[in-house]
């Protein structure tokens, strides 16, 4: 009898922030089908998909209740994916490097005193300057889920990062070298080349993306 290859199960975790604004130069993001997208890279490596966990961050109603609903929807969508889950931070609002300089400039000239200085200081640094929205948390969440969900848990073979992102290069080798299988996939655009020398990558060029992992025509 021929030898029965034993399949290795997988768990995927997609950054969709670092997706989402690599993906745009390309295609609609939203033209993107998840479940065939981590399906595709699973059968690539040669494993079977047990689950996908999608992340991203949530805006503020402040910054339009258009965006935010529809952003919403897309979340709920998401989650009800097949074999699919979605883990989510709120989108943080943080001061520019160039209104910080603008913050001192602007306090050193109002001439206080040694001990109220750093009081108006520290009142001041969501106030004054422009402000820009970070997505904070996200790339923390991930990294302790892989480890959570690959070591701690056990709940899977294989380690799959959906993702171009090298920040997650330390989080892969505590795992590869706790002896589970890793590996990472990304659009050409923003995959970093220190993170495909390290694991086993799979680089989705923009014919591989179209031709595998796009939404059918009906449903966009």
């Amino acid at each position: 009898m021929p030898e029965t290859k034993n399949i290795k199960n997988a768990y995927v975790f997609i950054d969709g922030n670092n997706l989402y604004h690599n993906v745009k130069k390309i295609i609609k993001p939203s033209y993107v089908d998840f479940v065939k997208l981590s399906e595709f890279v699973c059968s690539h490596f040669e494993y079977k998909r047990k689950l996908s966990i999608y992340y991203n961050s949530v805006p503020s109603i402040a910054d339009g209740e258009k965006l935010y609903y529809e952003h919403m929807k897309f979340l709920d969508e998401t989650s009800k994916l097949p074999n699919f889950d979605v883990k989510t931070r709120k989108l943080q609002r943080h001061p520019t490097k160039d209104a910080l300089i603008e913050k001192k400039e602007i306090i050193d000239n109002l001439d206080f005193c040694d001990k109220c200085q750093p009081l108006v200081e520290t009142m001041c640094n969501d106030c004054i300057g422009n402000v820009k929205k970070r997505e904070k948390g996200i790339d923390v969440m991930i990294a302790v889920d892989m480890i959570d969900f690959c070591l701690i848990k056990n709940e899977c073979d294989s380690c799959i990062l959906i993702s171009g992102d090298a920040d997650f290069i330390h989080a892969l080798d505590v795992i590869k070298n706790s002896g589970k299988d890793v590996a990472t996939a990304f659009i050409p655009q923003g995959y970093s080349y220190e993170l495909r020398e390290h694991h086993k990558n799979l680089i989705i060029g923009k014919n591989l993306l179209m031709e595998k992992c796009l939404k059918d025509y009906k449903t966009i």
